[in-house]
């Protein structure tokens, strides 16, 4: 293994002359970039006064402490996400992970408890105890068991009924509804192959006709959109990718545009990536758009493209940190979207699964680091619980399913 030393550097020299540029036509997007700008340059000129020798520092007994109090304890804040707390589940246990915070036996039993009533009697899982089940919430209960990783947590899922359940939300071209009756968007196809693959349920007629349904979604831009015919989507994009390497069919995607798509979303002057052409940078992008990345250099690498690095992404790694580590962090934990906004459990998890991708090149035999200031600022190179656990899935977890 080898790590580079990243010191830091000025952010607002590096990316000085790379600011929008104004070409007389105002617009909401230009009105709202130039605000993104004032406020970076206003953190940084902040963060500069304060130390001498500017050093970006991960808060992580901050965002510790955010995070356990996620899971002992939320506020009324909290109540429109009722369909939404197995998300929040995974989001603070994934995040928890990455920071190498181990959760108490415990706790981690009551999260496995909870879990299993939000697990519907036909298969599935819902956002809540006594809600229909539905794909998102799904992956996110199948993902945050799979991090517990204890027998209990594997107890908990009912593969005979979650396989039934997936059949159920399949359609006939391939494509899957998030729910009964629901919508369909390339999100429920990876949400399907995700939690199949993670649980060894897969079998060959669940995503008949699916890859073809994927490639569909891709568009002139080279990413993906949410059905065919739509705006390529960061999210979108990563799902459908991520769901066609699970499946092996990623070489049916048109690899090249896409790569060019995505290197294109991270933003020049901020360091961190936008969503879609013409938007903000957004700081769970961080994941989205720049675990992209590692997926298509492996696709790449599998076609035999020689001009491929051995050291580093496809993307500016450096920038991407400094943007997360200096306009992401709330000084009382959490991180956030961009400077000014709230922080919440989303963008924590998504900003350190980024920040992850972007310290970490390479997989168990070539591994390369490049962390951007102190060594404190490391995180645990993501495993099986991302868009990624597909290729770096635990033993003890196949193990635990390998009956079928």
């Amino acid at each position: 293994m080898q790590r580079v030393p990243a010191p830091f550097r000025c952010f607002s020299e590096w990316h000085s002359s790379e600011k929008f540029t104004d070409d007389g036509v105002e617009t909401v997007t230009s009105v709202e970039q130039r605000k993104v700008e004032r406020s970076i340059q206003e953190v940084i000129s902040v963060y500069k006064q304060i130390h001498s020798l500017p050093q970006p520092t991960l808060l992580r007994d901050q965002h510790y402490q955010y995070l356990k109090k996620g899971l002992h304890h939320l506020s009324d804040a909290y109540a429109c996400l009722d369909a939404s707390r197995s998300w929040l589940c995974y989001w603070i246990l994934h995040s928890l992970e990455l920071l190498e915070e181990p959760v108490p036996t415990s706790i981690a039993s009551d999260v496995c408890k909870f879990l299993a009533r939000c697990q519907s009697p036909t298969g599935g899982f819902a956002g809540g105890p006594g809600q229909a089940a539905h794909l998102a919430p799904t992956y996110a209960a199948v993902n945050a068991l799979c991090i517990i990783g204890t027998q209990e947590a594997y107890n908990v899922i009912d593969r005979e009924k979650l396989l039934s359940f997936l059949f159920s939300v399949k359609q006939p071209d391939g494509s899957f509804v998030m729910h009964g009756g629901g919508e369909v968007d390339v999100r429920s196809a990876y949400c399907a192959a995700s939690v199949a693959s993670l649980t060894n349920i897969m079998t060959p007629t669940l995503f008949q006709d699916t890859p073809t349904w994927i490639v569909s979604c891709q568009n002139w831009e080279g990413g993906l959109g949410g059905v065919p015919g739509l705006e390529a989507h960061g999210g979108y994009t990563f799902c459908g990718t991520a769901a066609m390497v699970i499946l092996g069919k990623e070489h049916m995607l048109d690899l090249k545009t896409l790569l060019r798509w995505v290197a294109s979303r991270q933003m020049r002057f901020e360091g961190g990536f936008q969503g879609r052409c013409n938007k903000l940078v957004d700081g769970c992008y961080s994941f989205w758009q720049a675990g992209l990345l590692p997926l298509l250099h492996r696709a790449l690498f599998k076609e035999g493209d020689s001009t491929l690095s051995l050291q580093k992404w496809m993307f500016e790694q450096q920038a991407l940190q400094e943007y997360i580590l200096l306009c992401c962090q709330n000084t009382a934990g959490g991180l956030l979207d961009k400077p000014g906004k709230s922080r919440d459990f989303y963008h924590t998890c998504y900003c350190l699964s980024g920040l992850s991708v972007a310290q970490h090149f390479g997989n168990m035999d070539l591994h390369h680091e490049l962390i951007v200031g102190q060594e404190e600022n490391r995180l645990v190179r993501l495993r099986r619980t991302t868009g990624l656990q597909l290729l770096f899935a635990s033993k003890i977890l196949w193990d635990a399913f390998a009956s079928v």
